[in-house]
């Protein structure tokens, strides 16, 4: 083997750094563990724990010293269905855009047209924009759209006279600008609900923002927090000066009042380190030691000094070391250090009466939005001085019509904030009395949904409501500043269009059916391959087994989510990934019953092997792609780990399986291939595929033909992420009865919900679509209050382990999405294989028998629907497992292929007809046919039984799906070449030559 000195090193350096990668979450676990032992049960304890350990070094690795949070970030991610959580798809109303944009413009025309618009959204893939700039043509061909929108907030951007191209280019900008602060305004929201690990990404090309907050519980809370218009407001400031003798006093107020369970609950705040040179002071707390016990020393002193100084313990004051040495006030709006885990101790002491009764009417205490640093996770408190009786700010965001980033004649960044009149003439008074004093300039903070982002200094008084800030700013800092300041005038609401919230429950539940399905999957994978291949498939044991430790490290590297499907999609890459290996050992077999030596036929077997371990493998690999494109939420999830997996096996099966049996070879070990019920097992078949073709054509027609009748009859059973709805998946603490449910919520809902037992018989998803139209957080509390009346009538005692909603605009464009994915599939593998094999004939084969698998796996989930005692949904899942199927089935056929070239190359087919060359390629290679098929079969089965009923659906189709495609390989997709290819036998590749030259 050339280049074994590089694959070695690349196999060694892989393992170091899928090493260091998964490292970082055997630490993770090895805190929390700690973590869970020192509370003993106690969740405040072991949180307090945790929050003690974020910035305290916990992984040591010489060159380098990492701490909790670090290490926290690092680890493998756990998808919502594994980690409990919420998932919520928010969109961008592009309609309420247009409606502000416009100023409300009462045009009779102008509404009908967006009307319309609106109402052709769920069946359309065209944007807002395009569709309502049509339906304005559609009313008034000669209609200019510049008057409606060509007002005194838009004379910058939009011309009386512009054109109606411009204007809708326009709307564009807008609704993609729009889209980008929304997305801004969520992100730091969702940063400051304390989630672990969230995830939050706009969907390109949409108007629609993908949040996961895994762990989190409260979806009303949380449909609150994201649903929320977004305030922006200027407010004065206070010096620091002036406020550190009330903050004082204050301090020594709760004190004096401090209660004994205070005083116990003070002994566990812990340090954060603030650096003097930037103003910040260092905090007094309790510090573990790595076995998770106080310092009695230490915690001694702190529990005296939390005692004395109850407030100053979590909240360091602003000072720094004037020239003679002692600490000074530092001036400026920040009054206050603490860390982030400490803020709610502060706001608690702040918020207690004895504080409030020291405290000024017109002072109001907010946090700045994110830390200081990033590693010390220390925030700001500034002071505000509010304005007018009610508390309110000096002036509201709305006033400002465009803000951006941009740099200054320093070339140093700078954000540009430009106002409407009415805000130019009342900011030119608030900039004026905070630059009054020259000795005492005051700054104005800038503050988002009552944080603050920003806290300037007024220099001089400003006219004309153009600005400039400028201070320590990086690139990003201003644009981010600049959405911030543009939020104020945020034209477009967000609001929930899906959700989906797994139980804790059933996430702890998913784990461990997905790991007992994944470990009795590798299992018996290990078993098969050691009796069928004896030593040989030891060897690949061991090659499968680094691939699993790559495959997983790699993900870790990547942050890739781990979900249910992608540990389904784990077992199956692996199950995919004896195909090669039993590819390179059925042809070492080959070349060892020719008479070769051993080591020969390793090295002959290997190169054999390569071009169809690589076209069946590029193929399946195309499709993870289609479904990585298509894709959302757990399906992601298993495109990842399919497409990993097919990269990492590839490597394991061609270069680790190599690397030791030559080993063993240079050795001189013996090393058998097959043991003796094996040896001979499918040698010399002569099945002969192609003279009953026509039987097995009507098998399928059979099974398609009452397919489609019972689809235009019967339906299928849509999941709601294809028709819209509402989805629950209840338990009870008893049996129930399907119909006793959906007759209590048809009173509860004015329409009967579909209710089916899902896996035991007191567990039953209920889908309806009550109410679907309407989405809001007040609907969402009107829905939950009638299910869980209508629950508590059958038995008090039950728990929504899963919900999800699906509005019908997206439901629709998932369903659109689905179909595109199967036929953009379609389409790449047959282009793939028509260059690949350079005939036409092998492609419209292959496509002929993946229509096949498809319709025939359609055809049994629409035939059994009802019948089979779990869930037969077509939903995202499904479509998963057609691609993933379709993927298996091009790769059997791809190989058939293969071997029929190779005849056909080779010259072995010389003076054979096509059917006999085909059938002689189909027995070749059914050795490795049944192999791949038993391994792939027998994983799904086990997945089908011990995966849970999330699984159940999806397992079922890949089975079907599989055995399906593997008979359409044998006989559908290489019989059916025979009607297409008229000649009476194949041409060598020396014939075609001689043709060509000598026509």
């Amino acid at each position: 083997m050339q280049g074994k000195g590089l694959i070695k090193f690349a196999a060694i350096a892989l393992t170091i750094g899928c090493l260091y990668s998964l490292s970082f979450t055997w630490v993770a676990k090895k805190v929390e563990n700690d973590a869970r032992e020192y509370a003993k049960g106690d969740p405040e304890r072991e949180r307090a724990y945790l929050d003690s350990m974020a910035t305290e070094p916990v992984y040591n690795l010489g060159f380098a010293k990492f701490n909790y949070q670090y290490v926290k970030e690092r680890e493998i991610p756990l998808g919502l269905d594994l980690a409990g959580g919420m998932n919520v798809t928010m969109e961008i109303s592009m309609v309420e855009l247009i409606k502000n944009l416009a100023n409300h413009n009462p045009d009779a025309t102008f509404a009908t047209a967006l009307k319309n618009a609106e109402g052709r959204l769920t069946t359309s893939q065209k944007d807002i924009v395009t569709l309502f700039g049509e339906e304005y043509e559609k009313l008034s061909p000669n209609g200019k759209l510049a008057p409606l929108f060509a007002t005194r907030e838009n004379a910058a951007l939009v011309k009386i006279d512009a054109s109606n191209k411009d204007v809708l280019n326009f709307l564009r900008s807008q609704a993609t600008s729009a889209v980008e602060r929304s997305f801004n305004i969520l992100r730091t929201r969702i940063d400051k609900f304390g989630v672990t690990s969230p995830n939050i990404q706009m969907q390109q090309g949409t108007n629609r923002i993908l949040i996961e907050l895994p762990g989190v519980s409260d979806a009303q809370r949380v449909r609150k927090l994201l649903q929320g218009s977004a305030q922006l407001e200027f407010w004065e400031t206070y010096d620091n000066r002036e406020i550190f003798g009330l903050i004082e006093s204050i301090n020594k107020t709760i004190a004096a009042t401090q209660s004994t369970k205070d005083t116990a609950s003070a002994k566990t705040a812990t340090a954060a380190k603030v650096d003097s040179a930037a103003g910040k002071l260092a905090q007094l707390g309790a510090r573990k030691d790595s076995a998770g016990s106080d310092t009695s020393d230490l915690a001694g002193a702190q529990a005296a000094q939390a005692r004395q100084n109850p407030l100053f313990a979590v909240l360091a004051p602003a000072t720094y070391q004037a020239e003679n040495g002692q600490p000074a006030l530092r001036p400026g709006p920040v009054v206050g250090y603490a860390a982030q885990k400490d803020t709610a101790k502060v706001n608690a002491y702040l918020s207690s009466p004895a504080a409030q009764a020291l405290m000024p009417r017109n002072l109001k205490l907010l946090w700045g939005v994110k830390p200081i640093s990033a590693e010390s996770k220390v925030l700001e408190l500034y002071a505000l001085r509010t304005s007018g009786f009610n508390g309110e700010a000096a002036m509201a965001g709305d006033v400002i019509t465009d803000a951006r980033s941009d740099v200054d004649q320093n070339n140093n960044p700078e954000v540009v904030m430009i106002m409407n009149a009415e805000g130019s003439r009342k900011w030119r008074q608030v900039t004026a009395a905070a630059a009054a004093d020259p000795n005492n300039k005051k700054s104005i903070a800038i503050v988002l949904d009552n944080y603050v982002y920003s806290a300037p200094t007024v220099q001089n008084e400003i006219s004309g409501g153009i600005s400039s800030i400028t201070g320590q700013f990086t690139a990003n800092d201003t644009k981010d500043l600049a959405n911030v300041l543009k939020a104020g005038r945020l034209p477009a609401p967000a609001k929930i269009v899906s959700e989906y919230v797994v139980g804790p429950s059933l996430g702890l539940e998913s784990i461990n059916k997905g790991l007992v399905s994944s470990i009795v999957g590798v299992i018996v994978i290990l078993l098969f391959m050691g009796l069928y291949y004896s030593k040989g498939g030891w060897v690949a044991n061991v090659a499968l087994l680094v691939n699993l430790f790559f495959l997983m490290g790699v993900m870790a590297s990547l942050g890739a989510v781990l979900t249910l499907p992608g540990i389904a999609g784990i077992v199956l890459s692996l199950a995919m990934a004896i195909d090669a290996n039993v590819l390179i050992y059925e042809r070492v077999r080959e070349e060892i019953s020719n008479g070769k030596s051993l080591r020969l036929a390793v090295s002959e077997g290997f190169s054999k092997a390569m071009s169809s371990i690589l076209d069946s493998n590029i193929t399946t690999f195309l499709t993870g792609v289609i479904l990585y494109v298509f894709g959302s939420g757990p399906i992601l999830g298993f495109a990842t780990t399919l497409m990993l997996g097919i990269l990492t096996s590839l490597f394991s099966a061609i270069f680790i399986t190599r690397i030791i049996l030559e080993w063993m070879l240079d050795r001189k070990q013996n090393i058998s291939f097959s043991i003796k019920a094996t040896e001979n097992l499918f040698k010399d078949s002569k099945f002969d595929f192609i003279a009953g073709r026509k039987k097995f054509y009507a098998i399928s027609s059979i099974i398609i033909i009452a397919g489609l009748v019972s689809m235009f009859t019967r339906g299928f059973s849509l999941g709601v992420d294809f028709k819209g709805g509402r989805s629950y998946f209840v338990e009870f603490d008893k049996p129930v009865q399907t119909d006793d449910i959906r007759e209590v919520l048809l009173t509860e809902f004015g329409a009967a919900p579909e209710v089916k037992t899902y896996g035991s018989s007191n567990e039953v998803k209920i889908t309806t679509s009550f109410m679907i139209e309407k989405q809001s957080e007040e609907t969402e509390a009107i829905v939950s209050k009638k299910l869980r009346d209508g629950l508590s009538k059958i038995s008090p005692n039950y728990e929504i382990k899963d919900a999800q909603t699906v509005g019908p605009t997206i439901a629709n464009d998932i369903k659109v999405s689905a179909v595109y994915s199967v036929i953009f599939s379609i389409l790449v593998i047959f282009i793939y294989i028509f260059v690949r094999f350079r005939r036409w004939e092998f492609g419209v084969s292959a496509i002929v028998a993946l229509a096949h698998d498809v319709l025939v796996l359609l055809s049994i989930f629409t035939l059994f629907n009802g019948i089979l005692p779990f869930s037969l949904d077509i939903d995202q899942s499904f479509i998963a497992a057609i691609l993933t199927v379709m993927g298996y089935s091009i790769n059997d056929t791809v190989v058939i292929f293969d071997r029929i070239r190779e005849y056909v190359n080779e010259g072995k087919g010389k003076g054979q007809s096509v059917p006999t060359v085909i059938n002689n390629a189909l027995n070749s290679t059914l050795s490795r046919t049944v192999v791949t098929g038993i391994c792939v079969i027998a994983v799904l089965i086990i997945i089908f039984i011990f995966g849970g009923e999330i699984l159940r659906g999806f397992s079922f189709a890949m089975l079907i799906g599989v055995i399906f495609g593997t008979y359409s390989s044998l006989f559908v997709a290489t019989p059916f070449v025979v009607e297409l290819i008229r000649e009476k036998e194949f041409k060598d590749k020396k014939e075609t030559k001689a043709e060509v030259h000598h026509p």
